[in-house]
């Protein structure tokens, strides 16, 4: 089936999400984190040849970075998204490669990306890219976290760099009120955001996950495992992405069964 084309926004801002091939860790250090902002920052400040200053290739508004994917709310400004990211990644991708000593790609082939076309929804979206961190239970508040844009809101003279156009976004809502809003975590019945984007796993990627990691021809054939080595498996397949109802469908697992699993996962059972 073939790709479905990006629906352009008539603000010209976006939601961009970017991951690490195979779900893969994209940082491993601090100074990963910040070789990237820097690679931000050259596509917000760009220089020419001759060293003067040209117009930004888009504004950002907020960012998060996260071990294994990154989030950008930006408008497109001198040239579209698609390309202005794919300078991005590639350097990044260079930087990265070199470091560590590895080739081949880095990110996932195609980043993700939706429109953003009301001030509703991007004040919503302020919110749940400060709120990763929080949600992902790697601090308490936003504010404890070094790698996104809340720094910058928050006028925390840090490691960061400034990158974000922080002014257009208080003009429209005050710094107190965001506040309050990033201080409160979106309502669980609220769709994650990752997943109205095209990233959702297909049944065939994780029909081709389970036969090439666990040699199992059928979804179905999970069953006839023994209960530990299932578990295993059920385990491993949610930690690559794999939704529970989807996990259960495919394999024919109880979806009750498949939530306990993953519960006493989350509890280090």
């Amino acid at each position: 089936m073939p790709r479905q084309s990006r629906q352009p926004s008539g603000t010209g801002i976006y939601h961009v999400m970017l991951r690490g091939i195979n779900r893969q860790d994209i940082f491993e250090e601090q100074e990963d984190y910040q070789q990237f902002l820097i690679r931000l920052q050259n596509l917000v400040d760009p220089i020419d040849d001759n060293g003067e200053h040209i117009p930004s290739y888009f504004h950002v508004y907020a960012y998060c970075l996260m071990s294994n994917h990154v989030h950008l709310l930006l408008r497109e400004r001198t040239e579209s998204i698609s390309i202005s990211l794919k300078r991005l990644t590639v350097s990044y991708a260079a930087y990265y490669n070199k470091r560590y000593q590895r080739v081949g790609h880095l990110f996932q082939d195609r980043f993700k990306s939706e429109s953003v076309n009301d001030i509703e929804y991007f004040v919503t979206l302020l919110r749940y890219i400060h709120q990763n961190p929080v949600k992902a239970g790697i601090c308490v508040k936003a504010e404890e976290y070094t790698w996104s844009s809340w720094q910058e809101y928050l006028n925390d003279d840090g490691i960061l760099p400034t990158l974000c156009y922080t002014k257009a976004v208080l003009k429209r809502i005050t710094l107190d009120n965001l506040k309050e809003l990033v201080d409160e975590i979106l309502d669980g019945d609220i769709t994650d955001v990752e997943y109205t984007t095209d990233d959702r796993l297909t049944d065939d990627d994780i029909r081709q996950y389970l036969r090439g990691n666990w040699q199992l021809e059928h979804p179905t054939d999970l069953q006839k495992k023994e209960k530990t080595v299932r578990n295993e498996i059920l385990i491993e397949a949610i930690q690559y992405g794999a939704p529970l109802r989807q996990l259960s469908r495919l394999t024919g697992i109880s979806y009750g069964v498949i939530q306990r699993i993953n519960g006493k996962m989350k509890l280090g059972q």
